[in-house]
């Protein structure tokens, strides 16, 4: 395995713990546990008490396990950072190298420097949802990108590996993945987890407005504080149904893509992974309903969402890296 493949494998856990860390971080309100960045109250280490920084931040509430969870992220996010500018590094060395990935290692490069930005404006603009779902999404972004710089790689050193064309099908599953996803960022951030008590009709024992308007309005003024959301009830249940119809939506879009590749044999495997995930992400939505947001099927749905996002990303790698086999004796590429 060559140094830029083994440095994408790592980057790739590496990004994973990165984005469970943000989840987990979010999911314990600690996005403002350090009102300061890059440090955290001024310093690179928190100290063993609060006694210290008490002492030179008398106006601030103090939190060390929150600040210890936000700069164990940051801690995390600046390591995953080097590694991305290792691999850029690599790639201006091997620039010369027939079909290497230079512009994705770039491109990788410049996503997580807009990363660290929007992980400033997190802390700054006091958790600004618009800003905390994009830097959700960038985060996601990037372990996407990393994924494919590493099929990429890959294929480098396959004598037979190939980099087929985008398959249609596959494309627009990712691309509705992305927008449910996006969508739960959108209703994490409101706090509109909450919003609905009822996991199928939101309120079953009074009629709910929806305020669609206001709950899906991305732009909004900076306020003071956003942590626990500023949004009415019914601006936040706007967002918790247009979730599960991102989830009703995404459900319709894999049904079609994958039925239309059911012929295809070696897709059986990456294809019931895919499923299984989709089913439990599922289950873990309702769940979280039914039982209001513990923080133990919380973090789940994080986790299942990442997941579900990985198994999409194989299937592609599978459906572009391969020849497949197809009724008839007929054998394609794509």
């Amino acid at each position: 395995m060559s140094l830029p493949l083994r440095l994408a494998t790592l980057a790739i856990g590496l990004a994973l713990v990165v984005v469970l860390l943000g989840g987990w971080t979010r999911l314990n309100d600690a996005g403002l546990g350090c009102p300061d960045w890059p440090g955290c109250y001024g310093t690179w280490v928190l100290p063993d008490d609060h006694v210290e920084l008490a002492e030179a931040h008398p106006d601030a509430l103090i939190d060390l396990r929150k600040g210890w969870i936000e700069m164990i992220h940051r801690y995390a996010a600046g390591s995953l950072g080097l590694l991305v500018l290792a691999l850029a590094i690599l790639g201006w060395r091997r620039r010369g190298v027939p079909d290497y990935p230079l512009g994705l290692s770039f491109g990788l490069l410049l996503l997580v420097m807009v990363q660290a930005v929007f992980g400033m404006w997190t802390v700054t603009l006091k958790l600004l949802p618009i800003v905390v779902t994009l830097h959700l999404l960038g985060g996601l972004a990037t372990l996407t990108v990393l994924m494919l710089l590493r099929q990429r790689l890959s294929g480098l050193q396959r004598a037979s590996g190939r980099w087929g064309k985008p398959h249609f099908g596959i494309s627009i599953l990712l691309a509705a993945l992305f927008i449910q996803l996006a969508l739960g960022g959108w209703t994490s951030t409101n706090y509109a987890g909450w919003a609905c008590s009822d996991w199928l009709y939101c309120q079953s024992e009074q009629a709910v407005e929806f305020d669609f308007s206001t709950g899906l309005n991305p732009v909004m003024s900076v306020g003071p504080n956003y942590e626990g959301g500023l949004l009415p009830a019914e601006a936040r249940a706007a967002i918790q149904v247009t979730h599960r119809a991102g989830a009703l939506m995404l459900i319709l879009v894999s049904a079609l893509v994958t039925w239309s590749l059911r012929y295809r044999r070696t897709l059986y495997r990456p294809l019931l992974v895919y499923w299984g995930l989709l089913v439990l992400q599922v289950g873990l939505g309702v769940a979280n309903v039914i039982w209001m947001l513990p923080l133990g099927l919380a973090v789940a749905h994080h986790a299942g969402a990442v997941a579900l996002l990985l198994a999409g990303l194989t299937l592609n790698a599978r459906v572009r890296n391969q020849f497949e086999e197809v009724p008839h004796g007929y054998v394609v590429a794509h």
